[in-house]
C-alpha cells in the first residue's frame, strides 16, 4: 500500500490580490502532471461573476516545495521565476488560478480566453471590445483602483457609475480564497491525490490520463514535447485551429498500431502491450515527435487537397486519426494516391459512421486496421472498398448548423468559392479563420446571418441560404445586408459582382434583398447553394470513377511479360 501524507495539510486563505501577485512573481507553479488549461472564456467570466457576487469558488490544494529559477508559463503568461524554497505547486485549482492570474494581467488581451471586461451598462463580465468603449472597463483596469480613477477622469460621461466600479474593484481585490498547504517529499503521493480528486469530480480525459502516466520526471518537463504542445505547433504552422487533446492522442496511438482505442497503460512496454507492436523500442518522446510529423502531413492533406481549411470544418474527428496513420506509414504518396485518398475522405464523410455499425470508435478501428505498413496501394484500396459502391447522397441544406456534419460539409463548399469581404472586396485568408475561431468548438463565429432571424420566415430560418462565411468581427449583420442588397458607392461594380459570386449570390438575388423580398431571395439562393454543394461534392468524391491505382502499378516489367508469354 502506498504511504499517506507525512503531515496533515494546513488551512489558510489568500486574498485575490496576494494570490495573483505571487503568481505574477513566479512563486506559483503548475506540476507537469497537471491537466492542461481547459476552461473557455465563458468559464473564466463565470468565475469572476461568482467572485463579485461573493459566491464560494472552491478551495485550492497547494504543494509547498522548492522550485528552481527559470522561465515558466502560466496560461499565456511567460514569467522569469526566481528560485524559491517554498513555492506553491497547484495540485487542485489550476483552472481557477490560471484564469485569475491571466485575466487580471495587463497582457490579457493576447489571449481571447482571458480578455475580459466589466460592462457598466449590464453589470456583467464580457469580452473586451476591439475598440475602446468607456462603459466597458478592461479587467486589469478595474482590478487596480488607481487605474479605475484614471479611467473615470478620462471619460467623465460615466462618472455616475464610479461607486459601482470601485465596489467591483474592492470585491475583487479583497476576495478570500481558502487553500490547503501540503508539505510532502514523495511526488507519487501528490499524483495519487491529484488522480483521486479529479476522478471524484470531473473525470480526466483519456489524453490527461495518458499524459499523467507518461509525464516523466519534473526536471526538464518544460522542454519536453507534450500533447497540447503538439496541437499548438500544428495551429502555429498551418492555422488549422487547436486540435483537441484526445484526438491528438488517438493520432499518436494510430500511428503506432491499428487500434487507437487500445489500453494505454502499457503503451511503451513492448512485452506487456497487446496487439501489433509496429515500432518496437520506441519511447514516449520519439512517439510524440513522429506523431506530430504524421499530424502535420494529415493536416496539409486536408487543407491543400481535401478542401478542409480549419479543424472546425472537419466533419468527423476520427477521420483525422485515420489520415494520421496513413501518412505515418506513407509520408510521400504519389499524386494518384492523394486523389484517391481525397475520394475516400469525402465518400466516407458522406456515408457517415453508420456503415461501420454506427460507432465512431468502431469506424476508426476498422479503417485504421485497413492501413498496413509497406502496402500503399492495398491500403488505399481497402479504405475505399466500403464506400466504393455507394449511391451519391445529397445532404439536405434546409438544416444548417455549424456543429453538425451537413453544416461542416456546406462550410467547406462555401469556402471553396473563396469568399470575399463585403466591406473591402478582398478574399478572406485562412489566417482570418484561425484568428476568429481561436478556442471555438465550432465555426459559428465565422458564419453570419444575411437576414436577421426576426425577419426571416420561420420555415427558412435553418436554411443554409441565410448564412454567409464572414470570418471578421468588424462586419455586422446590418452592414453585410446593406452591402449585399445594393451596389456600394465605395466599390467598383465589377468587384461588387465578384463579392456576390464568392457567396453564391447573383445580382438578381441581390435585387430581391433590396426590394425586401426575403422569401424569394432565400429560395433562389438555396437553389444556387444546392448546385454549388452538389458540384463541390462531385469534384471531391468523384462518384462514378474507377478507383484504379497509379499508372506505375499497372505497368508490367519486361521480364514479367516474357514469363507470361512463355507460360501461355
Amino acid at each position: 500500500m502506498r504511504p499517506g501524507l507525512d503531515t496533515q495539510p494546513s488551512a489558510t486563505t489568500f486574498d485575490l490580490e496576494e494570490l495573483v501577485d505571487r503568481a505574477w512573481s513566479g512563486y506559483v507553479r503548475v506540476p507537469h502532471f497537471q491537466r492542461d488549461f481547459r476552461w473557455t472564456r465563458a468559464d473564466v467570466a463565470r468565475l469572476f461573476d461568482s467572485i463579485v457576487k461573493g459566491y464560494p469558488v472552491g478551495s485550492l490544494l497547494l504543494w509547498v516545495r522548492p522550485a528552481p529559477k527559470g522561465k515558466i508559463h502560466l496560461g499565456q503568461l511567460e514569467i522569469d521565476a526566481p528560485q524559491s524554497d517554498g513555492a506553491f505547486w497547484v495540485v487542485d485549482g489550476q483552472q481557477r488560478v490560471t484564469s485569475l492570474a491571466n485575466a487580471l494581467h495587463p497582457a490579457s488581451t493576447h489571449d481571447s480566453r482571458f480578455s475580459l471586461a466589466y460592462d457598466l451598462r449590464t453589470s456583467q463580465f464580457t469580452p473586451q471590445p476591439a475598440q475602446i468603449d468607456p462603459w466597458i472597463i478592461p479587467l486589469p483596469v478595474i482590478f487596480d483602483l488607481q487605474g479605475v480613477l484614471t479611467w473615470f477622469s478620462k471619460y467623465p460621461e460615466i462618472s455616475s457609475h464610479l461607486q459601482e466600479a470601485t465596489s467591483v474593484t474592492k470585491k475583487l481585490r479583497q476576495f478570500n480564497i481558502p487553500a490547503y498547504l501540503v508539505k510532502q517529499d514523495d511526488e507519487a503521493v501528490l499524483r495519487d491525490i491529484f488522480d483521486r480528486m479529479n476522478n471524484y469530480g470531473k473525470r480526466l480525459s483519456r489524453a490527461e490520463i495518458f499524459s499523467a502516466l507518461f509525464a516523466g520526471p519534473e526536471e526538464g518537463a518544460g522542454e519536453r514535447l507534450n500533447i497540447s504542445l503538439i496541437a499548438e505547433h500544428i495551429n502555429e504552422s498551418f492555422g488549422f485551429g487547436i486540435i483537441d487533446d484526445d484526438t491528438v492522442l488517438r493520432a499518436i496511438l494510430a500511428r503506432r498500431g491499428p487500434d487507437p482505442a487500445r489500453e494505454i497503460r502499457s503503451e511503451f512496454s513492448d512485452e506487456s502491450r497487446r496487439g501489433t507492436v509496429e515500432f518496437p523500442g520506441e519511447d514516449r518522446d520519439a512517439a510524440y515527435q513522429a506523431g506530430e510529423e504524421a499530424l502535420r502531413l494529415a493536416v496539409q492533406f486536408l487543407q491543400n487537397v481535401a478542401g478542409v481549411p480549419h479543424f472546425t470544418f472537419l466533419t468527423y474527428r476520427y477521420l483525422l486519426v485515420v489520415l494520421c496513420r496513413f501518412f505515418a506509414h506513407f509520408p510521400e504518396p504519389d499524386i494518384r494516391s492523394l486523389q484517391l485518398m481525397r475520394r475516400w475522405y469525402w465518400r466516407t464523410t458522406l456515408a457517415g459512421p453508420e456503415i461501420f455499425k454506427g460507432s465512431f470508435t468502431n469506424a476508426m478501428r476498422v479503417l485504421c486496421s485497413r492501413i498496413r505498413k509497406g502496402d500503399l496501394i492495398g491500403s488505399v484500396d481497402r479504405l475505399l472498398e466500403p464506400v466504393g459502391r455507394l449511391d451519391q447522397p445529397m445532404p439536405d441544406l434546409r438544416r444548417f448548423r455549424t456543429n453538425e456534419a451537413v453544416g461542416k460539409m456546406a462550410l467547406c463548399a462555401l469556402w471553396s468559392l473563396k469568399p470575399r469581404s463585403p466591406r473591402s472586396g478582398q478574399p478572406y485568408e485562412r489566417a482570418q479563420l484561425t484568428e476568429v475561431l481561436t478556442d471555438r468548438p465550432t465555426a459559428a463565429d465565422a458564419v453570419r446571418y444575411i437576414v436577421s432571424q426576426r425577419i426571416a420566415p420561420p420555415e427558412y430560418r435553418l436554411w443554409a441560404a441565410n448564412r454567409i462565411v464572414v470570418p471578421n468581427d468588424l462586419e455586422s449583420v446590418d452592414e453585410i445586408l446593406s452591402r449585399l442588397a445594393q451596389y456600394p458607392l465605395d466599390m467598383e461594380e465589377n468587384r461588387w459582382h465578384g463579392v456576390l459570386a464568392s457567396h453564391a449570390i447573383t445580382p438578381s438575388m441581390a435585387q430581391f434583398l433590396a426590394n425586401g423580398d426575403v422569401s424569394q431571395f432565400l429560395q433562389t439562393r438555396q437553389e444556387a447553394l444546392t448546385t454549388v454543394f452538389r458540384d463541390f461534392l462531385q469534384k471531391m468524391a468523384e462518384w462514378g470513377f474507377e478507383n484504379t491505382p497509379p499508372l506505375s502499378e499497372l505497368i508490367i516489367p519486361d521480364d514479367e511479360e516474357e514469363d507470361a508469354d512463355e507460360s501461355s
